[in-house]
């Protein structure tokens, strides 16, 4: 029974059960910088990795691309937190990356779009973001994360 309550729970809070654990696992790879986390790890791992699929409203032309009024168009927020014509290092966890910054993650900057943008983003932005934030400093704040001693920080990912 427990188990079965257990996976109803993981099934219906997933993303930001998800978030936390990249957040917790990121923070004991890299202790000296758990102040500057949260905007990074929007970035690198985003709730997910694509958006809901939107319709184009008129023929357009985006990056060279036609693309015809009516077309499903899918956004791949994964792959836009990765460019490396936006981001230096995508790859590479550098919470520094977001220092003096103007980029915020509700949707109005296209470098960053976890939530996706405009009228079909995620209507649970304040919430998701809200109880992230809240859980990640709880637990930062109660406990020492580490490595187990036989594990390099290297060997998680």
């Amino acid at each position: 029974m427990a188990n079965c309550l257990a996976g109803h729970a993981r099934a219906l809070n997933g993303h930001i059960i998800n978030t936390i654990e990249w957040v917790l696992s990121e923070l004991m790879r890299h202790p000296q910088v758990m102040k500057k986390v949260q905007k990074e790890l929007e970035m690198l791992h985003p709730v997910a990795p694509l958006l809901i699929p939107h319709a184009a409203n008129e023929d357009c032309t985006v990056n060279g691309f036609h693309i015809q009024k009516a077309s499903r168009v899918i956004i791949n927020v994964w792959a836009i937190g990765r460019d490396p014509r936006a981001w230096t290092d995508a790859e590479k966890f550098i919470p520094e990356s977001f220092v003096g910054s103007n980029i915020d993650v509700r949707g109005n900057h296209f470098e960053l779009m976890p939530f996706g943008s405009g009228r079909r983003r995620c209507p649970g932005i304040q919430l998701g973001l809200t109880v992230v934030q809240l859980m990640v400093a709880q637990l930062v704040h109660c406990f020492d994360w580490e490595h187990p001693n036989s594990m390099l920080p290297n060997d998680w990912i």
